[in-house]
């Protein structure tokens, strides 16, 4: 018996879910982000599509297989300082690994416009303060050797006096504790013994070599820090809305959507991976339905109320990961598949910028759900991109959001009037132009550079708009961007909670080891290290298998895919290369990764960096173990596109400000669900949806495909 499937995605101002019914049919919906309770945002959001299918809340959630989430509540703890007090053990000498930090821990986090004034910022506040960092008399060599055992007594005796001071957890993380993890092992043993869990005062213990078993002491120490500090809020919060689905009807596991592009259960989830699983899953989603549109590079570009995410899809793989993965100030080491985030959306805030001599500036600042932009009639009195499209004629005021929420255009005038006008010597909706275009042509330089970098030409991607206002400000951040095509999904503004119904189970498994791979001057030289490549892969695929045995899955039909920390000899920095071996069992196999390596390298660095007769090494191996989850399917329409110009599609016209000379022109208006497959629309025009609004600048052309998607083109000379 089939059954229904459920996609959450939780934003910053708008909580979007997905909906798969058992009889096939799909319906989306967006409604407010509750920042003080998440799981009513959440229940709000599941009985309105519920209603859109006629059915009830709890009796869809009694008839639902799956339930996928993603969640802001990581990142929201982090900024709030709200998680327990905490003791950092460490190796005795090292104590202040956490203060010292790296070279760039003064900017790591910060947006660049304060970045570039780095005199005046300071390192972040440490989440342990010193008083509670302890240094134990212990000494793990770097080939995993003992050099100094623990001494226990002398542990013992910094264990109480924490405990005196409050502590309630412990944050243990030893000098290469990832090849040796005797002495972590034993200061947890010691703690657990001392407080043992029949009494109240039991406290956690979360082991580096557990968290990240990877090298590198400072990343592996904030990476389990920030698991660590999150972990029982984020616990408590997944677990409430567990039990809240539960008592609702729901039966299954609450599934995780993870940065690493799989999903996973809570019990399954580390705080982590949770950070920006909406944006992950939009890019996984992209390159699911890129498949059957034929285009395998595509940019991802999801804006919303409070930011603009972009991801990368190239020839049809999500092959990049964030090189630093940098969560509010703490770089970590962690797997997380690259997405950029600036803040830009409709809530970002614009202003006349003193430090820029007077000009205009929009964003980081964003208005958010609560008050947000000043047309909600909210409590907001800075001018915002929302107030700037109601101006413009893009927004229908009474018909926002659905109809459920009405703008107050004349209080957005007035605002930008006294705010940005008036300061600029031009017209309030010359002064929303400049918005518009400001934000757009921050957004398009985003994404061109997120090519360009990558050593792409932004010519050659198509560009996926999502989100509740990427189909507004699409045209003008891709023109922005020097790119041609765009393609608008009817659920578009829902697809980061669409893209987590592609994703699989997958859990991923880290391990840092040294092998040599290939010496210029032994082709057998992988022999001394193959069977360490082997043992390595097998004890990870092991793992996995009991894992996914241990949350009642088919072991059996798990698919392993193995990537490589990879660097030619003397380098310091690695390369991240898809294997395309499990094994080795012979030269062929060590010269087949070696041959993918130098290609991986070749096209990020170009061939002139190739240096094989240095040798190549293996510095990490990291395997995906993953579960394939059936992909949805995207239903195909007939054609019926209309010569005359889907004139039953429009529902009017409405003044709109295209242009400073011309002023407000009549513009056509149409019905995005009334659109047939093969119709066509020349700009300029505004097409509306009940979650967002499309609006085709003077320049583009829009087209109906057989999923009822909107295939924009740019018009070039």
């Amino acid at each position: 018996m089939n059954h229904s499937s459920i996609e959450i995605d939780i934003g910053g101002t708008f909580t979007d879910c997905y909906v798969t019914s058992r009889d096939g049919r799909t319906t989306w919906c967006k409604v407010r982000t509750t920042p003080h309770d998440l799981g009513l945002g959440l229940s709000r959001a599941i009985d309105e599509a519920a209603q859109r299918l006629d059915t009830s809340g709890d009796a869809l959630l009694e008839e639902t297989s799956i339930v996928r989430y993603s969640t802001t509540v990581a990142l929201n703890k982090l900024i709030e300082r709200s998680g327990p007090k905490l003791a950092y053990i460490t190796t005795s000498g090292f104590d202040d690994t956490l203060l010292i930090g790296r070279a760039s821990q003064w900017s790591d986090g910060l947006p660049f416009k304060e970045q570039r004034n780095v005199a005046r910022v300071n390192k972040p506040v440490p989440l342990i303060p010193k008083h509670l960092t302890v240094g134990v008399k212990e000494r793990i060599g770097s080939f995993g050797e003992v050099l100094r055992p623990l001494d226990e007594d002398d542990f013992l005796a910094k264990l109480d006096h924490l405990v005196d001071q409050g502590v309630r957890g412990f944050v243990v993380c030893t000098l290469f504790s990832y090849l040796n993890p005797v002495h972590e092992l034993k200061i947890r043993e010691l703690i657990e013994r001392e407080y043992d869990e029949s009494y109240l005062g039991r406290m956690p213990v979360f082991l580096s070599h557990e968290v990240s078993p990877r090298k590198m002491e400072y990343t592996r120490s904030t990476m389990t820090l920030l698991n660590a500090y999150l972990h029982q809020s984020i616990y408590e919060e997944l677990v409430g809305i567990g039990q809240q689905l539960r008592s609702r009807g729901y039966k299954a596991p609450l599934m995780m959507v993870h940065n690493t592009g799989g999903m996973a259960s809570v019990f399954r989830s580390s705080a982590v991976q949770t950070f920006s699983g909406g944006p992950v899953a939009g890019l996984m989603g992209s390159a699911a339905i890129g498949e059957s549109y034929g285009r395998s590079n595509v940019v991802t570009t999801d804006m919303g109320g409070t930011s603009f995410d972009i991801g990368m899809v190239v020839q049809g793989s999500t092959r990049f990961y964030q090189f630093a993965p940098t969560i509010d100030r703490w770089v970590i080491d962690a797997t997380i598949l690259d997405t950029r985030s600036i803040g830009a959306g409709g809530g970002s805030i614009a202003r006349v910028s003193e430090e820029l001599g007077g000009r205009l500036d929009v964003g980081p600042e964003s208005a958010g759900s609560i008050p947000g932009p000043v047309s909600y009639d909210q409590g907001g009195r800075e001018p915002t991109v929302t107030d700037a499209d109601l101006v413009l004629g893009y927004l229908d005021a009474d018909n926002f959001h659905g109809g459920k929420l009405t703008l107050n255009k004349a209080r957005a005038e007035r605002v930008i009037g006294t705010k940005i006008a008036k300061p600029l010597g031009v017209s309030v909706p010359h002064a929303a132009l400049l918005i518009k275009r400001i934000i757009d042509a921050k957004m398009g330089l985003e994404i061109h550079k997120e090519t360009v970098l990558k050593g792409y030409d932004p010519r050659d991607f198509t560009v996926f708009a999502m989100g509740g206002a990427g189909p507004v400000h699409c045209c003008g951040y891709t023109a922005a961007a020097n790119m041609s095509e765009i393609v608008v999904f009817p659920f578009s503004s829902a697809f980061c909670a669409f893209g987590s119904s592609t994703m699989d189970v997958l859990h991923v498994y880290e391990r840092s080891q040294r092998i040599t791979l290939l010496k210029p001057s032994d082709p057998d030289s992988w022999l001394a290290d193959g069977s360490t490549f082997n043992a390595v892969v097998e004890d990870l695929s092991d793992q996995a298998r009991r894992d996914f045995s241990g949350e009642g899955f088919d072991s059996s039909k798990l698919t392993f895919e193995l990537e490589l920390e990879m660097r030619f000899g003397g380098q310091l920095n690695v390369k991240r290369v898809a294997s395309p071996m499990l094994r080795l069992t012979g030269t062929e196999d060590a010269r087949t990764i070696a041959a993918a390596f130098e290609k991986e390298f070749s096209e990020a660095y170009s061939a002139m960096g190739l240096n094989p007769d240095a040798g190549i090494e293996i510095e990490g191996f990291i395997l995906k173990a993953r579960l394939p989850q059936p992909r949805p399917v995207l239903p195909v329409y007939p054609e019926g596109g209309r010569p005359e110009g889907a004139k039953e599609a429009q529902t009017g016209t409405r003044l709109a400000f295209w242009d400073v000379e011309k002023g407000f022109e009549p513009t056509p208006v149409y019905q995005m669900n009334l659109l047939l497959h093969g119709d066509r629309l020349r700009g300029p025009a505004i097409i509306e949806d009940e979650s967002t609004t499309l609006v085709l600048d003077p320049g583009w052309t829009l087209n109906v495909d057989r999923h009822h998607a909107l295939v924009l083109s740019r018009e070039t000379a």
